[in-house]
């Protein structure tokens, strides 16, 4: 059991966790065990911060470059952008590619493009 928080970090739930494999067992049993596998992590607030703000960083690069592509060729313009992002064990930050992720939970980041 994780240690009562701190003002300094937070406790997250993940199935980041590696389960040994038992010889022989095979089918409905992997998925069972995969839902018991969770495990409580405290993770450093100020670390998560700067993780997420180096993540959005890269993430607003990507769609400055893929904006300025669009427009200089089609004069069409990004209006809003919907991330689906995942929170490691370890605190890393990651994109989840596609639609949803079956059994996870994803936080959404939705971003609009301000009347200016």
């Amino acid at each position: 059991m994780v240690a009562p928080m701190t003002e300094d970090t937070i406790v997250i739930i993940t199935d980041d966790v590696t389960l040994p494999i038992e010889e022989g067992v095979r089918g409905w049993n992997d998925e069972v065990r995969a839902r018991l596998a969770l495990k409580e992590v405290e993770l450093n607030v100020t670390d998560l911060e700067r993780k997420m703000s180096s993540f959005l960083q890269m993430v607003s690069r990507l769609f400055q470059q893929a904006e300025q592509q669009v427009t200089s060729r089609s004069g069409l313009q990004l209006d809003e952008v919907e991330l689906s992002v995942e929170i490691g064990g370890k605190g890393e930050i990651k994109l989840v590619a596609g639609g949803e992720v079956s059994g996870k939970g994803a936080i959404k980041l939705k971003f609009r493009r301000s009347n200016v």
